[in-house]
């Protein structure tokens, strides 16, 4: 029995997350052949991918903050496209979902250009990173993280919970509002307007004036308040994302016919998403969103992949043009080849979760979750989401919690989040917005009708 008992500790200790920081030898890479974010700095081999040489930090002549910005690369063309035809020719180069979406509609093609690695962030957020490397630590079994301020907490991860975090605390600005609107198109191919409003975001975890002796847990405040169809008019969801479990995460929703508003807890985990009509689920929202912690997560390594990238043209493109039936408009959308980290989530024992098993495809210059496929409890591939990152060179940094979506594969449903497509703005860096701002009682006062 002490035998036994001796193994499956071992083998609890073998699976648990590593929680220490890493030495000064290692976080000195951020200053060599690392990035100042944690990514390989050299190109591959064939240079495909070239190396990073600073990302894109100048705003186009003439550009005006929250303006659409414009396709950084208006001249290139397409390497190549795959499709259902040629697919196995880059079957290692595609995710198990994007390979589904080639089988299921023969017209869908991903349109391969030149890898460009546009990734950047102020040097405070680079300095910052460094400081994180030698002393932040996981918490909470690995699903929160100490210690860490103001720049990526692990940019030299060793598993797959870091990995993780780094995506929670990945850089996309600070202070940040936009007009959003939500489009859903059903599986008979009708497109239709889900929701639309105004998102907010205080990402006070990157605050330039902050420090991590001030900083109290809550690394972003988010609030969503729409205004349109007419049905949903004043509706508005607010949440206050905290990064370990001595601060509990605040949740709260105005629903108009209830005229009050009411803690949500449901908003969470494999819940339907009312935002996107119920095609996603919560915790697929802006490609994570809330804890994960029915999961266990495991790092799988790094792999070159083709992912959606500098998508400029597809975020300011016509509605119409782009939310067709089926899928997204192929020619609209950029993909370039991109070292990733894989991360593999499957149910833990004893939880319960509609999508068991799903993997995760990390950008390494961005440490955002490019791409993720889920399996059902059947073990049948589900449904695949994206990111069409936006690139905002005024920032500067690569967005990704705008403009992302997912198929339901059995259904043939799809959707596109947070758009700000022909709208007046688009992610906009404001002034600071004051913590009140994103009260539950400031949520009645915008809510009420």
């Amino acid at each position: 029995m002490i035998r036994k008992h001796l193994l499956a500790t071992l083998m609890a200790v073998a699976a648990a997350p590593a929680f220490a920081a890493v030495s000064a030898d290692e976080a000195a890479k951020l200053k060599t052949t690392l990035t100042p974010l944690g990514a390989e700095k050299a190109g591959n081999k064939d240079g495909s991918i070239p190396a990073w040489t600073g990302g894109l930090t100048k705003a186009p002549a003439g550009y005006k903050s929250g303006d659409p910005r414009p396709d950084p690369f208006p001249d290139e063309k397409p390497l190549l496209s795959i499709g259902a035809k040629n697919m196995d020719q880059y079957a290692d180069k595609l995710t198990d979902g994007v390979k589904a979406l080639m089988k299921k509609y023969p017209d869908f093609v991903i349109n391969v250009y030149p890898t460009h690695r546009s990734a950047a962030a102020p040097q405070w957020v680079y300095d910052n990173t460094f400081k994180n490397a030698t002393r932040a630590k996981l918490a909470d079994g690995g699903h929160g993280t100490e210690n860490a301020y103001g720049g990526t907490p692990f940019p030299l991860p060793k598993d797959g919970y870091e990995v993780f975090q780094n995506h929670r605390l990945a850089w996309t600005g600070t202070y940040i509002q936009a007009p959003v609107r939500v489009w859903v198109v059903t599986g008979d191919g009708t497109r239709m307007m889900a929701s639309g409003g105004t998102q907010s975001f205080r990402k006070q975890y990157y605050d330039p004036e902050g420090s991590l002796e001030k900083f109290d847990g809550y690394y972003q405040l988010g609030k969503f308040v729409v205004s349109e169809p007419g049905s949903k008019a004043g509706e508005a969801i607010l949440a206050h994302d905290n990064l370990n479990g001595s601060n509990p995460r605040g949740l709260w929703q105005y629903l108009v016919g209830q005229r009050r508003v009411r803690k949500a807890p449901s908003v969470a985990y494999d819940t339907p998403d009312s935002v996107t009509s119920g095609i996603g689920l919560f915790d697929e929202a802006f490609n994570l969103f809330g804890p994960i912690d029915k999961h266990e997560l495991k790092l799988v390594g790094k792999k070159e992949i083709y992912i959606p990238y500098n998508n400029n043209k597809a975020a300011s493109a016509k509605v119409a043009d782009l939310v067709k039936p089926k899928t997204l408009n192929p020619a609209l959308v950029r993909w370039e080849l991109h070292r990733v980290w894989e991360v593999e989530a499957t149910l833990a024992a004893g939880k319960r979760h509609v999508v068991p098993k799903r993997k995760y495809y990390i950008d390494e210059d961005t440490w955002q979750i490019m791409l993720f496929d889920g399996w059902d409890a059947k073990g049948e591939l589900w449904r695949t989401n994206y990111t069409l990152t936006l690139v905002a060179p005024d920032i500067p940094a690569v967005v990704g919690n705008m403009v992302w979506g997912g198929y339901d594969l059995q259904t043939g449903a799809y959707y596109l989040n947070m758009a700000s497509n022909e709208l007046p703005g688009q992610y906009k860096p404001v002034a600071p917005i004051s913590r009140s701002f994103f009260s539950p009682e400031e949520l009645a006062n915008e809510g009420t009708r």
